[in-house]
Order: structure tokens, then C-alpha cells, then sequence
């Protein structure tokens, strides 16, 4: 084991020196994310059912944003305690379930060699691969497992299934016997060698994570927004990568890593990105104790992160907008104290000046008779998660004209 380590190790650096023509400074700066998802540790009841990880196969369904001719993909274990083994990894057009067009399959390579073993903590990228891959297409990462650790990095919030089959089914045209549900793991992103295109983060909670979408759909806003800019020809080289987190708070660690802590990772750190949309802090807002004061007192340090997020974005040349955050009363969490904290961040928001640009949410989906609650014809039902027709809505409400520079 520790040679087999010290020798893919190696390869993967080779694969990495300046020279290899691949990697060269002008090819890497034209990678753009087409998709990515936001590392976190798998909680207990997330983790893979049996026969689990090590020893078998798990296919996994991801839609793209920007199309292109050459590609990479990205795995972690970033919160692994141990090393995690690939020992094969395939990409294919998906079809139907867990079908794959078999004239599209192809295996990646590490460092040149079919597997690969990530070191704990660490996140590894396959090798450029020749493929054609079509914007707004549904792609399946197929990962045979040798050694996983105990700690798993994952992705719950997928709304999308994923297949699990005894065994080396790496290649498979489809997986009729398989175990199925809606989680991924080790999969990080996908990027596309895509010069002249750009991407824009939606960073978020569980709305932008997909939270009221379909199962399958692929219709979360961040989904929807990529549709419309993929249709308008002005924006048509921008991409969307969805960094949301389900149950994520901006200041503390609830569900994942604190929006504040990532934002360097999830954001900063991202090939190709040049906007970035935030939506995120109701969940800061409604776990608020101690009354109207310690409402507002989130609601202060709320407007504070963000400050330091744009001093952070744009450092870095990114253009950072701001979207209010939605109307919640009737939720679980929702008081007249943490409304009012809601209402003083959406205020910041919307006069400050300080984002480059505000997406006003709160306007475009509340309820014009009662303008704390969600309009029902966006309401899941829990008065905080927007439907299938809200996700629409969200990315309607966002102008094209911010991604035409």
C-alpha cells in the first residue's frame, strides 16, 4: 500500500509540471467549472447504505452548465482521516436511470495510470480528457472503490439518484440490480478547457442546493439560470456552478462548513469564475437567540460578512451581487424578532451600495397581500423552500445584463 501511494503520488505530480503542455500557464487559465458541488463531511445518517463504498461501484449523475472538447474532473477527500482509492474512475453520457451511452465511455487517468489514491485532507483532478461534451448535458461518473475511509466526503443534497452495485461495474451499460438515493459522494467538480467563457458562483443554503426542486429534474435555480443564459447569445460562454449547502449558516458552522469559512474554497478558489450571487443567511437569522437584540445582532454580523466577502471577491477582480433573503413567516424558525432581522439585512442590501449589484428575491417571490410570508404559487408548503416553479421565478429575477461585461 504505502509504495503503490508513493508512486501514484508521483505520477500525479509529473502530470503537474510546467512543462507538460496540458498544464501549460496559458491552457490553465482557460479552464472554466461547468459543474461542482460543495465538499462536506457525510453526517451518519447520509452515509452510503450497504453493501457501501470500498470493493464496489457507485454511478453518479451530474448536469453540466458549459459545453467544450476537452474536460477534467476533481474528487476529494477533504475530511477523510485516511487514504481513499479509486482504483477506476469512467465518464459517459447518462441516459435514462442508470444507463449510459456505451460510445461514450471512457476511463480517466491520474498521473497517467487508471487509479489513484487520495491522501487524506487532499482533492485530486484526472488528467484532460478528449470529450465532447454538450452543454446542459447529463454526464456519469462511474467510480470503482478500493480502500474508503470511515469519514466520507460528500454531497447529501443531490436531488439527483445515484446507483450502487457489488463489485467492479465501471463500465456497465446500465445497473438494473443496483442500490439507489439521492446522495453524492467523493465527486467534486467538472471543468471544461473553454477559452473566452467565465462562470459565476451561486453561493447559498438549501434553497440554492436545490431545496424544492425535482428529483431528476435538474431544475434547481442555479439550473434555471444556466438555461437562460445558455439561450440568450450574449451569455452563452457563461457558466453556473451551485455552492450551496443545505441546513448552511454565513457565520458558524451549522450543516457544513459556514458559508465565511468555504468562501475561499467554494468560491475564491473556482477555475474560471468571474460573478459570484449570494443568497444566504436565513438560516443565521432563524437560529437567532436572545429576543429582538440578539436578532439584530445577527442580522449586524450578517451585514459584516458580507462586507468582508466583497472585500474578498473583489481582491480578487470578482464582481459580488446580493440577494435578499425570502420571506419566511410560517416557517419552523420563523419570530417577529427574526423578522425584523430579516428585514434590516434585506434593507443593507438593497441601499448600501456595497454589492456590486442586488438581485431583489424578497420582491419577486413574496406574498403582495402579505409580504412576509412566500407568494403560495412559490411556496413548497414549509413557507421557507421555494417549489419547482419558485426555482423558476429566482432565476427570472436575475438580469442577464449582470453577466454581459
Amino acid at each position: 500500500m504505502k509504495l503503490r501511494y508513493a508512486v501514484t503520488i508521483i505520477g500525479l505530480l509529473l502530470g503537474c509540471q510546467p512543462g507538460n503542455p496540458v498544464q501549460s500557464e496559458t491552457l490553465e487559465d482557460a479552464w472554466v467549472s461547468t459543474w461542482a458541488t460543495a465538499p462536506q463531511l457525510v453526517e451518519p445518517h447520509n452515509m452510503p447504505p450497504p453493501p457501501g463504498l470500498a470493493g464496489n461501484t457507485l454511478r453518479q449523475i451530474v448536469h453540466v452548465s458549459l459545453g467544450g472538447s476537452r474536460l477534467r474532473v476533481r474528487f476529494s477527500n477533504e475530511y477523510g482521516k485516511t487514504p481513499l482509492v479509486l482504483q477506476a474512475v469512467h465518464l459517459a453520457d447518462a441516459r435514462e436511470g442508470s444507463a449510459i451511452d456505451p460510445a461514450t465511455d471512457q476511463a480517466l487517468t491520474f498521473g497517467g495510470q487508471p487509479s489513484v489514491i487520495i491522501p487524506p485532507g487532499a482533492t485530486v483532478t484526472s488528467d484532460p480528457l478528449d470529450y465532447p461534451l454538450r452543454p446542459l448535458s447529463n454526464v456519469a461518473l462511474t467510480l470503482h472503490f478500493g480502500e474508503v475511509p470511515a469519514e466520507i466526503t460528500g454531497h447529501p443534497g443531490s436531488r439527483t439518484t445515484s446507483y450502487l452495485q457489488e463489485g467492479n461495474a465501471v463500465d456497465a451499460p446500465e445497473m438494473p440490480a443496483a442500490i439507489t438515493f439521492e446522495r453524492w459522494y467523493v465527486i467534486n467538480a467538472i471543468d471544461v478547457l473553454a477559452p473566452g467563457a467565465a462562470m459565476v458562483v451561486t453561493l447559498g443554503n438549501s434553497i440554492t442546493d436545490g431545496r424544492g426542486s425535482g428529483t431528476n429534474k435538474q431544475n434547481r435555480w442555479p439550473d434555471e439560470l444556466a438555461r437562460r443564459l445558455a439561450a440568450s447569445p450574449p451569455t452563452q460562454h457563461v457558466g453556473v456552478v451551485n455552492m450551496g449547502i443545505g441546513g448552511n449558516c454565513v457565520l458558524r458552522q451549522c450543516l457544513g462548513p459556514s458559508a465565511r469559512e468555504r468562501f475561499s474554497r467554494d468560491v475564491l478558489h473556482q477555475p474560471g469564475v468571474r460573478w459570484v450571487i449570494v443568497l444566504e443567511g436565513i438560516n443565521d437569522i432563524g437560529g437567532a437567540e436572545g429576543g429582538l437584540e440578539g436578532a439584530l445582532a445577527v442580522a449586524d454580523s450578517l451585514i459584516a460578512a458580507y462586507q468582508w466577502m466583497i472585500k474578498q471577491a473583489h481582491e480578487q477582480g470578482l464582481r459580488i451581487y446580493g440577494a435578499t433573503l425570502l420571506p419566511f413567516e410560517g416557517a419552523f424558525y420563523y419570530t417577529p424578532e427574526r423578522e425584523k432581522a430579516r428585514q434590516r439585512v434585506n434593507a443593507w442590501i438593497r441601499t448600501s451600495g456595497a454589492f456590486d449589484a442586488v438581485i431583489d428575491l424578497d420582491a419577486a417571490l413574496r406574498d403582495p397581500t402579505h409580504p412576509t410570508r412566500l407568494h403560495p404559487n412559490w411556496d413548497t408548503g414549509d413557507h421557507l423552500h421555494p417549489n419547482e416553479e419558485g426555482h423558476r421565478r429566482i432565476a427570472e429575477a436575475v438580469d442577464l445584463m449582470l453577466f454581459m461585461d
